[in-house]
């Protein structure tokens, strides 16, 4: 009774210090063992005020209590936690002798796991604690993590049966055979620099930009209008042009950063590639000279504005505005940059960063040499009907890139509208529309020009490309552009590269290494990886490769991007590093995690020679070359000792 009147007078001090926070708490985990740990709470009080100790008397305070939310989640632990002696002393609010804390207290328990796959306990603790005029009480929860070096932790969303999900994901690999844990190859930058410099010198010959070369460099050799020298403020206008385009890349890498497998997930996303599909129609539409893909006329006054003000100021917007002004035809090439760098499977955004450089490098260039070398300026042809044929021809590429984008959402959602064969077909069609186009048979009156190369060539290329419809070994320099050779309207024996026994499930794979005595090649890979398609059919059909592949190795392609629905009850969800809660519900996500998970890589293609034991044979590997890859092949069979 006592006790009551008490706690209804203290009560209304309470509500009158709702602000007052005098005691603060955080927690420490010490492992024991692999099932044993212990959970200490460290509570800082301050000065003037009381924490109560667990055993205070039932008449006075309200005693300190610690309690387990989720005991029946997979641990047990006992409730009453070992505490620092306290004091015994009067308290002025109570009138009676009371055990406390000042300044600082430490309780702690040891919990032991019944369920491995505990990963985080909830506590609650209900305390008061007074100073010699009032009181307050509190309840707070916490959310102990047990390994913070697991990802996965249980929250409100996040269930244990999730947290047994992730976890099965996890393979006990023995990778004694390297120095590191990480096994990420750094990609090779050259090949996607060179094409931004292909891209850049192709825009320079449209329309939109070559007509601007002997203009701009006429300003910049007439000194009275500079402020510094020409060659100093061309090359300042070379290095703005650059940098723009550099920093078109830096949004992907914030989007990388979040996530490492965010820019595979959207590459491969279907509702992007058939977005891209519609824009690269409409580039072609464009190129074809029905419409303009133009700026708002605002937005390049305002920059051409600035750029009257000289100095560096002004030399950055004048290049700015080239890049405006350049749009309509540099936007579409762009696009095709964009869309090619984020298709890739190994760091996208950084490889998108090398192709803008190029890009930019290339539009840069002439402005700077030719500020140079201003005599060279009369070499340079004039303007004329060549610039509108090749505005025109680079519509019928932008064409044939819109079906690849189709065919990439075609192949991850499996609807079977665009085999191989049909693909094919429309790439003929095309190039040879655009070799008709060249030799003056395409619009307007029927003439044939013999004396056109560029129109032969691609006449050329169309009896090539149709030569794939006989033999597809006839086109395998186009793997990783064309549909799989195995994504065939003929019936193949498997959906495997070459015929080769493939399984698409590690488990069901996996047995079958154990059952016929084989080596595991974990074959990370994706349905719109450009990359993985040349390895397979240009790599993999290699006699000598070939039959290591087919007498030793056993295939378990794990596609990143398959979006087939996984059950209910293999649905889970997990705490990525940044917090975040990612969904698992199809297979692609489920083994683009078991990747991440087990070899720290978010990159495709990916190569890892394995026994069923889980002994990694040799580093594994990603896109490289016949010799490079036979040898690594070998090796891990030579490791392997079958």
């Amino acid at each position: 009774m006592i006790r009551n009147i008490f706690l209804s007078l203290l009560s209304i001090l309470y509500l009158n210090a709702q602000d007052i926070e005098p005691v603060n708490w955080e927690y420490d985990v010490n492992k024991i063992n692999e099932t044993i740990y212990n959970i200490s709470f460290k509570a800082l009080i301050s000065d003037g005020w009381k924490l109560y100790s667990q055993f205070s008397p039932d008449e006075g305070a309200l005693p300190t209590s610690f309690s387990f939310i989720n005991i029946d989640s997979g641990f047990e632990a006992e409730e009453l936690f070992n505490e620092d002696d306290y004091i015994i002393g009067f308290d002025n609010v109570f009138k009676m002798d009371l055990y406390y804390y000042e300044n600082e207290a430490n309780f702690n328990q040891n919990i032991k796991l019944l369920d491995k796959d505990v990963n985080i306990i909830k506590v609650e603790i209900d305390y008061s604690s007074c100073d010699d005029e009032l009181c307050i009480f509190r309840n707070e929860t916490f959310n102990v993590i047990l390994d913070n070096s697991v990802i996965n932790i249980e929250s409100e969303n996040v269930t244990l049966d999730d947290v047994r999900k992730y976890n099965s994901l996890k393979l006990d690999l023995d990778k004694s055979n390297y120095e590191s844990t990480s096994f990420i190859e750094k990609s090779n930058y050259f090949e996607i620099f060179i094409f931004g410099l292909i891209a850049g010198f192709l825009a320079l010959l449209t329309p939109c930009v070559f007509p601007m070369i002997p203009l701009t460099v006429s300003y910049f050799i007439d000194q009275s209008k500079l402020r510094y020298s020409g060659v100093i403020s061309a090359s300042l206008y070379g290095v703005f042009i650059i940098l723009i385009y550099i920093l078109l890349s830096i949004p992907f890498h914030v989007f990388d950063s979040l996530n490492p497998n965010i820019l595979n997930t959207i590459s491969t996303n279907v509702y992007v590639n058939l977005t891209f599909f519609i824009v690269f129609i409409l580039f072609a539409i464009s190129f074809f000279g029905y419409f303009d893909i133009v700026v708002p006329s605002n937005i390049i006054s305002g920059s051409e504005n600035k750029s009257e003000k000289g100095g560096i100021i002004g030399i950055f917007f004048m290049s700015l505005t080239l890049a405006l002004v350049s749009f309509s035809c540099t936007g579409p090439i762009l696009g095709s940059l964009l869309a090619g760098s984020l298709s890739s499977a190994q760091s996208g955004a950084t490889q998108l960063t090398y192709g803008m450089f190029g890009f930019g490098a290339a539009l840069a260039l002439p402005f700077t040499l030719l500020a140079f070398y201003p005599k060279y300026l009369s070499l340079i042809p004039k303007s004329g009907i060549w610039l509108k044929k090749l505005k025109v021809c680079l519509g019928f590429i932008e064409l044939a890139l819109a079906f690849k984008f189709l065919s990439n959402a075609d192949l991850v959602e499996g609807w079977g509208i665009l085999k191989r064969e049909t693909f094919i077909l429309i790439w003929v069609v095309i190039f040879l529309s655009m070799s008709l186009y060249l030799f003056g048979s395409y619009f307007g009156k029927p003439k044939f020009n013999y004396k056109s190369i560029s129109g032969w060539i691609f006449l050329l290329f169309s009896i090539f490309l149709l030569s794939g419809l006989y033999d597809s070994k006839n086109v395998r320099l186009l793997s990783g552009i064309l549909p799989p050779e195995f994504y065939s309207i003929e019936e193949k024996k498997n959906e495997c590269p070459l015929g080769l026994n493939c399984f698409k499930n590690y488990d069901e794979g996996k047995q079958y290494a154990i059952e016929n005595n084989k080596i595991i090649l974990l074959d990370f890979t994706g349905w719109a990886c450009a990359n993985c398609r040349r390895m397979e059919e240009n790599v993999w059909s290699k006699p000598k490769i070939y039959d290591l592949l087919n007498n030793n190795y056993v295939i378990i392609s794990l596609y990143v991007d398959d979006r087939t629905e996984l059950s209910d009850i293999e649905k889970f969800k997990y705490l990525n590093k940044s917090g975040r809660i990612q969904y698992v519900t199809n297979i692609g996500r489920r083994w683009s995690l078991f990747q991440q998970i087990n070899f720290n890589n978010a990159s495709q293609p990916y190569y890892v020679a394995m026994l069923p034991s889980g002994k990694i044979l040799s580093e594994p590997i990603q896109f490289t070359s016949n010799k490079k890859f036979q040898n690594w092949l070998e090796t891990s069979l030579k490791e392997s000792k079958l």
